[in-house]
C-alpha cells in the first residue's frame, strides 16, 4: 500500500508527525477548525481528483494533535507547464501548522512527494510561492527549488457556502528538477 512505502520514516517515533496519504475522513480536519473552512469545496474536489488518479494530498498527523500539515499534488492538469502526467507534478496547498514550522516537517513532506514522483518516474516538481512569502522561498531554495517564472496568480474557488472567491497572489514559479536514484549528475 502506497502509505507504507511512503510514509515517513519517523511513524515509530509518536511524538513526530507521520506522513501518509489522506481519506476522505480527512477532510473536516485540514479546515483546522474554522481557519481554512471557506476552502472546503476546494479539498473535496481535489479529493475527488484524488479517487481519479490525477492529484494526490498528503497529510502529517500526530497523535495528540491530529492533522498539522498537509500539501496537494497534482499530477495532470491543463497547464501542462505545471503538470503533464508523465513528467511534471504541480505541488500547491502546502500547510504546516505554525507550531510544527522549522522542525523539519516541511522538508520531510516535499521529500515524501518527490520520493514517490520519482517512484512514478516524474522528472520535474513545480510549485508557485507567492512573492510575499519569504520564509516558503528560502524553504524551496534550500530544497534545491529554482524560480523559472513569474505567475500573476488569479485564482478562483467557491466557498463552503457555494459563493466564488477571486483572489490574486503573484507568485514565482519554481521547478525542481528531481533525479532518480544512483542517476549520476550530468555536468555540462
Amino acid at each position: 500500500m502506497v502509505e507504507r512505502v511512503y510514509a515517513s520514516p519517523s511513524t515509530t517515533d509518536l511524538t513526530r508527525p507521520n506522513i501518509r496519504l489522506a481519506t476522505r475522513s480527512d477532510l473536516l480536519d485540514m479546515e483546522w477548525g474554522d481557519e481554512f473552512r471557506h476552502f472546503r469545496n476546494v479539498y473535496a474536489n481535489a479529493f475527488a481528483r484524488m479517487q481519479q488518479g490525477t492529484t494526490l494530498i498528503w497529510v502529517a498527523e500526530t497523535q495528540a494533535n491530529g492533522l498539522v500539515g498537509q500539501v496537494f499534488v497534482q499530477l495532470v492538469c491543463d497547464r501542462p507547464e505545471l503538470a503533464d502526467g508523465w513528467q511534471r507534478a504541480y505541488l500547491y496547498s502546502f500547510r504546516i501548522k505554525p507550531e510544527f514550522r522549522n522542525h523539519g516537517l516541511g522538508s520531510e513532506m516535499v521529500h515524501v512527494v518527490e520520493e514517490y514522483l520519482r517512484h512514478r518516474q516524474f522528472s520535474r516538481l513545480t510549485l508557485n510561492v507567492a512573492h510575499d512569502n519569504p520564509d516558503a522561498q528560502r524553504l524551496y531554495k534550500r530544497l534545491g527549488f529554482q524560480i523559472v517564472g513569474e505567475e500573476p496568480g488569479v485564482w478562483s474557488f467557491p466557498d463552503d457556502k457555494g459563493m466564488w472567491h477571486t483572489l490574486t497572489e503573484p507568485s514565482w514559479r519554481m521547478e525542481k528538477l528531481l533525479r532518480r536514484p544512483n542517476t549520476p549528475v550530468k555536468i555540462s
